[in-house]
C-alpha cells in the first residue's frame, strides 16, 4: 500500500510542479524559484516514501559557486541531494531526459543543462556555456560515473565534468551518498522500503591549486576523496 501511495504521489507531484514551473518560467530568468519547487518536490516524495536523509559536512560549503560531484546508485540520489543542499543548484543531464513529458519540462524550466553525449561538438558547446554560467555564480551537480553503479564500487569516471571544472576555474566538492541503492535498486520506480540515506560532503578540491594540470589528475583526486567518504561510513 505504501509503495502504491508513493507511486501515485510521485506522478501527481511531478505533473503538478511541472505545470507550475512552466507558468513561472517566463518570470524566473535564473531558475531560482523553480529550483525551490524542485526541492519541495523532493522533500514531499521522500516524506511520503518514509525516507529520511542524514547530512554531514555542510560546513564545507562556504563560498560558492561549486561543482558538486557525487557517486550514483539510484534515482533516489537526485531526491536526496535536492532536499538536502540548501542552495540553488543546476544539473547536467543527458538530453534525452529533457524530452520526457513533465520531467523534461521541470529540467528545461529550471535552466538545467542538456548534454548530447552522441555529438561531441554540441557537448563541447554545452560545456563552454555551463562554464560561463558557473563563473557567473551558478552551482552544478554532476554524477561523474555517468550512470548507476549496482553496488558501492565506483564505476569509471567520465572526463567531461573535470574539463568543465578546469574551464570554469571553480572548486569541486566531492559528495558520498549511501543507502539509495538498497532502498531503490535499478528497476524499481519507487523505493521498496523505508529507510535512511547518508550524505557526506567533503572538503573542496581547488582546481587552481598547483599540481592539478590535467583532467586525469583532477579526476583521480576527486575519485579518491569520494571513495574515502563512502569508506568512512562503511568502516
Amino acid at each position: 500500500m505504501r509503495r502504491l501511495l508513493s507511486f501515485l504521489n510521485l506522478v501527481f507531484t511531478t505533473v503538478f510542479f511541472s505545470i507550475i514551473a512552466l507558468i513561472l518560467y517566463p518570470f524566473d530568468r535564473k531558475g531560482g524559484k523553480i529550483n525551490k519547487l524542485g526541492r519541495l518536490w523532493a522533500i514531499v516524495h521522500l516524506k511520503v516514501c518514509g525516507i529520511k536523509v542524514s547530512l554531514e559536512g555542510l560546513k564545507n560549503i562556504s563560498e560558492p559557486p561549486y561543482i558538486f560531484m557525487c557517486n550514483h546508485q539510484s534515482e533516489l540520489d537526485i531526491f536526496a541531494l535536492l532536499s538536502s543542499l540548501r542552495l540553488s543548484v543546476k544539473w547536467i543531464a543527458k538530453k534525452e531526459l529533457f524530452f520526457m513529458p513533465f520531467l523534461g519540462w521541470l529540467l528545461k524550466s529550471g535552466r538545467n543543462i542538456s548534454l548530447d553525449r552522441e555529438n561531441p561538438r554540441e557537448a563541447l558547446k554545452a560545456m563552454n556555456e555551463a562554464a560561463q554560467k558557473i563563473r557567473d555564480g551558478m552551482n552544478i551537480i554532476i554524477f561523474p560515473e555517468g550512470t548507476w553503479s549496482k553496488d558501492s564500487t565506483l564505476l569509471p569516471f567520465k572526463k567531461g565534468g573535470f574539463f568543465l571544472a578546469l574551464r570554469a576555474g571553480v572548486p569541486i566538492i566531492p559528495i558520498g551518498i549511501e543507502g539509495t541503492g538498497k532502498l531503490q535498486p535499478e528497476g524499481c520506480f519507487v523505493p521498496r522500503e523505508k529507510g535512511l540515506i547518508h550524505i557526506t560532503i567533503g572538503e573542496p578540491v581547488y582546481t587552481k591549486k598547483e599540481g592539478y594540470f590535467t583532467k586525469t589528475q583532477l579526476m583521480l583526486e576527486v575519485r579518491s576523496r569520494i571513495e574515502r567518504l563512502i569508506g568512512c561510513r562503511e568502516n
